[in-house]
């Protein structure tokens, strides 16, 4: 459920072309924060006393990486190569983050995941084939931007869900909406420093524009971050990390699933190559992490 919502986020940058990644960036935020302030309202007081120093400086850190620097380089990605070299991009994640985030001892070992990998590797590189095939008119410069945009929301994600996860394990203090709500008001905060930047001129745009603009940022602030991100952090408490972050591959799926049907189109040979490639890897890794694998236990 919470892939769903988060597939979501990938269309909003083709829905809000017109405006720039940091302006998205800040109305999706501000709508967060302001939702998140409201759902906090009733029990405000009892979660404030409860927060130490360590939650505000953790909260601000999350925010800035998993909401912020993760969004703008999302956008940029997506309005420069598409949403499907974007998503499948940022679709190692599941990969990623059962690298990083495994502690020695627990897990699979890494040579067991290799042939995984290995699939999961072979699919970025159609993807990133296939950007290339079909760029119409945008340089290649430009195109590699665009991919290392995406290659940024990755690493920034990456350290997120660990951190996060790590962070839910050792603060029972709060439940996973509570901890979700607090991020998202952090983050309205932070992306207050957004506003001027954002908003302080620029191309002007149509009333029917900003319509679109707050209506997609306010969907996107709802589904994917107060939904989406309470879902997932429900997921972070019930599920080990090694198989929570591979369950991130629906978050492509959906996304993938959202952009063709936005484009009105099937996926490319090469493209749907990709999806093959990637799922068979994650799913051959989570087969691999299952506790009684083959009839003994995983490394």
């Amino acid at each position: 459920m919470a892939g769903a919502f988060w597939g979501g986020v990938f269309l909003a940058p083709k829905l809000l072309h017109a405006f720039t990644p940091l302006q998205m960036t800040a109305g999706r935020y501000l709508c967060y924060g302001l939702a998140s302030a409201v759902l906090l309202a009733p029990s405000l007081r009892g979660v404030a006393a409860r927060l130490t120093l360590a939650d505000w400086r953790d909260l601000a850190g999350l925010s800035l990486l998993g909401n912020i620097v993760y969004y703008v380089c999302l956008a940029v990605s997506v309005q420069i190569a598409g949403v499907a070299p974007a998503s499948l991009i940022i679709g190692l994640l599941p990969v990623t983050i059962t690298l990083v985030g495994a502690k020695p001892g627990e897990g699979v070992a890494l040579r067991r995941l290799a042939a995984p990998l290995l699939l999961v590797a072979a699919g970025v590189a159609c993807i990133n084939v296939a950007a290339f095939q079909t760029a119409r008119d945008v340089g290649v410069g430009r195109l590699v931007l665009g991919l290392l945009a995406a290659v940024g929301a990755l690493v920034v994600w990456t350290v997120y869900a660990v951190w996060n996860a790590r962070r839910l394990a050792a603060t029972p203090r709060f439940n996973s909406h509570e901890w979700s709500l607090l991020t998202g008001l952090v983050t309205g905060l932070l992306s207050l420093l957004l506003v001027i930047p954002a908003f302080g001129g620029g191309a002007p745009h149509l009333p029917s524009g900003w319509m679109l603009f707050w209506g997609v940022s306010l969907a996107v602030a709802l589904g994917a971050s107060v939904i989406g991100n309470g879902l997932w952090n429900a997921a972070s408490r019930l599920l080990p990390l090694s198989l929570s972050g591979q369950l991130i591959v629906f978050e492509t799926l959906f996304a993938l699933l959202y952009g063709f049907l936005h484009d009105a189109r099937w996926p490319l040979p090469l493209e749907a190559a990709a999806i093959v490639l990637m799922l068979a890897g994650v799913l051959w890794s989570v087969h691999l992490h299952r506790p009684e694998a083959e009839g003994h236990p995983a490394e």
